[in-house]
């Protein structure tokens, strides 16, 4: 239920349940946990976009599972809902949305790093119309990616937001024509996979975890990642590559 391939140093996790508006069931979320662990694993490949087959990202939750008392199943171990929402992880992953992510799909593109969306998609939390609460991350990430009242709006009306609102409110980073998604992605991977990876990583690390940090611990964290990078091979050949006026050769190592 979640495809996956490799074009040069990104991998393409795919949702492939159209039928179901690619609803998360057993299947979904244990794809989507091995597709991440593909991802992690090979070391010829920098960084994932995640994206959905058909004309919808994802409707969350599959409720007939749910009904058929498969709740559990919708979740992993490692990963949490859809095998993602929790899941740690050190390669950044894009979403390429390009059609609705409401529900639980909102809460898997919160779960990515960076966001890509064609003017069909739109975010939601409508979980507050049917008497629950949205408990996969969307809560606490909507608030601190948007403004307090916009994501309080969307977290008590369960009102949607449209792409064009997102990208102006910077949850989405660059916004395109439908059918377009999946390419820009592509496009933005390609201008991350540029960089060396390794300093990508303890990069996404830093930024994730330390603007709640006092000062001298992000000052000593921050020393900490640089001083690791010292003993790769990348560390040096980016300063060789500069002073020979080339471009640089990553090993990842």
């Amino acid at each position: 239920m979640v495809d996956y391939e490799t074009r040069g140093r990104v991998a393409v996790l795919k949702i492939n349940r159209p039928d179901k508006k690619n609803a998360v069931n057993g299947d979904v979320a244990r794809g989507m946990e091995a597709a991440i662990d593909k991802l992690e694993e090979d070391p010829e490949v920098w960084l994932g976009v995640l994206t959905a087959e058909g004309n919808v990202f994802s409707a969350g939750a599959d409720l007939k599972a749910i009904n058929e008392g498969k709740a559990g199943e919708l979740a992993t171990e490692r990963g949490g809902f859809a095998g993602i929402t929790s899941r740690q992880r050190t390669k950044p992953i894009i979403a390429a949305v390009d059609g609705p992510a409401l529900a639980g799909g909102t809460e898997i593109v919160l779960s990515c790093d960076l966001v890509v969306a064609s003017t069909a998609a739109r975010f939601g939390i409508p979980e507050v119309k049917r008497s629950l609460v949205a408990a996969a991350g969307g809560l606490f990430r909507l608030p601190r990616l948007l403004p307090r009242n916009i994501a309080l709006e969307m977290g008590l009306t369960g009102d949607p937001l449209s792409a064009e609102r997102a990208y102006h409110f910077g949850l989405v980073n660059e916004l395109c024509e439908p059918g377009q998604a999946l390419d820009t992605a592509l496009a933005l991977a390609g201008r991350v996979a540029a960089n060396a990876p390794l300093a990508v990583r303890r990069t996404l690390r830093l930024m994730l975890e330390l603007p709640g940090a006092d000062d001298e611990t992000a000052f000593r964290e921050s020393g900490k990642a640089m001083m690791g990078l010292a003993d790769s091979e990348d560390f040096w050949e980016g300063p060789k590559a500069f002073l020979e006026k080339r471009e640089p050769e990553w090993k990842g190592r």
